[in-house]
């Protein structure tokens, strides 16, 4: 059967990923089978690619403002989504923002990523998963909690093979230097959280701690001195949002994270979308960008960006809501808080595969038990790679 022309204001023919939910990938293939789109498709792409090189001036913008006009018309290209931690996720990104620009490319407020069925969420406190979540409330008769978590997840083979592959990653000096690379520890920490079950990626990163021991664990379970801190010192919140706003996959996990953690003091969770578990998996997904959160304390709540205001200028309010997103946010706060309470709720709905453990794995366990002294790489920094 011939394929369907696709025509302006029509409806695509892509499969959702979940209802009401068109596919990125799928409308730009039916993009490129119609002349028409593809031309105005393929000239604003053009201008995306101009503009990362030297920013347009006002003639080149506004021609470039009339080709995603017209490109308006194409409705399934404004209304499409990606999925998060897809095989396809970058390329689908691309689509997203180049059919907003040049109006519309800055704005990170909608998340380019296909809801959670808030239906998931709202069941999960009667999931047979919330005790698995719930590890950390339980009495450990002293133990250290995040150790308990670490080693749930080396009996789980996926999360004990993903979290052995990110820390060596992250702990590893690059060739010929004594810094490790971050971009493929940044890469394999997104791997660990975007293909391990919430049900222990959520346990290692969210786990409770009362005392400085388990707090700074939980600290150096990412590898912070590879994927958190930088060498040279902490730069201006501004400067580390403009880089992170040059990257398809930064922006769109910080516009992830700002329309699912944007609080609300009329929501019982202090989330607008009053949905805490989505919050953290949104959180979560900025960990491996260049915005990368973390723990700057013992505290279960004291997390921030590593960066600063000092030195912003007339520009110290734009700094400080940059900064505030993770130190002042209610929806953020209760949503870490409630890991730790005696009904936590898991973010996905599907029961997790049962624990698998192995030789190897478990010799890896022993392994993630002396993980705060794995933390070094070199004199204990890592260069500075933004990009």
């Amino acid at each position: 059967m011939a394929p369907r022309s696709f025509h302006p204001g029509s409806v695509s023919l892509a499969v959702p990923l979940f209802p009401d939910t068109l596919n990125c990938m799928e409308v730009f293939r039916e993009c490129m089978e119609e002349p028409q789109c593809q031309k105005l498709y393929l000239q604003l792409e053009y201008c995306v690619d101009e503009d990362a090189v030297t920013p347009l001036g006002p003639d080149p913008r506004h021609t470039c403002l009339n080709v995603q006009n017209a490109l308006a018309h194409y409705r399934p290209l404004q209304e499409c989504k990606c999925q998060r931690g897809s095989r396809m996720e970058l390329r689908c990104l691309r689509v997203y923002w180049t059919v907003r620009f040049p109006l519309g490319y800055d704005d990170i407020e909608m998340s380019p990523y296909e809801d959670i069925e808030l239906e998931l969420v709202r069941n999960a406190e009667t999931s047979k998963l919330a005790s698995i979540v719930a590890v950390s409330s339980f009495p450990l008769d002293g133990q250290n909690r995040c150790l308990k978590a670490a080693q749930d997840c080396g009996l789980f083979e996926k999360c004990g093979a993903l979290r052995s592959e990110y820390v060596l990653a992250c702990t590893k000096p690059a060739s010929g230097s004594d810094h490790c690379n971050r971009q493929k520890c940044h890469r394999a920490l997104r791997r660990f959280l975007d293909r391990v079950p919430e049900e222990y990626s959520f346990g290692v990163l969210f786990c409770s701690c009362t005392d400085p021991l388990c707090g700074e664990r939980r600290r150096k379970t990412i590898v912070p001195s590879c994927s958190y801190e930088e060498r040279d010192g902490q730069p201006n919140c501004l400067q580390l949002e403009n880089y992170c706003l040059r990257d398809d996959l930064c922006r769109s996990r910080l516009a992830d994270f700002q329309q699912h953690c944007q609080p609300s003091s009329h929501s019982p969770s202090g989330c607008l979308r009053d949905s805490g578990a989505v919050c953290l998996k949104a959180y979560a997904g900025l960990i491996g960008t260049i915005m990368t959160p973390n723990y700057v304390s013992n505290s279960s709540t004291d997390v921030s960006q590593w960066c600063n205001c000092e030195s912003s200028g007339n520009k110290l309010h734009d700094c400080l809501r940059i900064l505030h997103m993770f130190t002042n946010n209610a929806c953020l706060r209760n949503a870490i808080d409630n890991m730790g309470s005696s009904t936590p709720w898991p973010v996905e709905g599907t029961p997790p595969p049962p624990p698998r453990p192995s030789p190897h794995l478990q010799h890896d366990e022993l392994n993630f038990n002396l993980l705060p002294d794995l933390n070094s790489v070199g004199t204990e920094h890592v260069g500075k790679t933004i990009r």
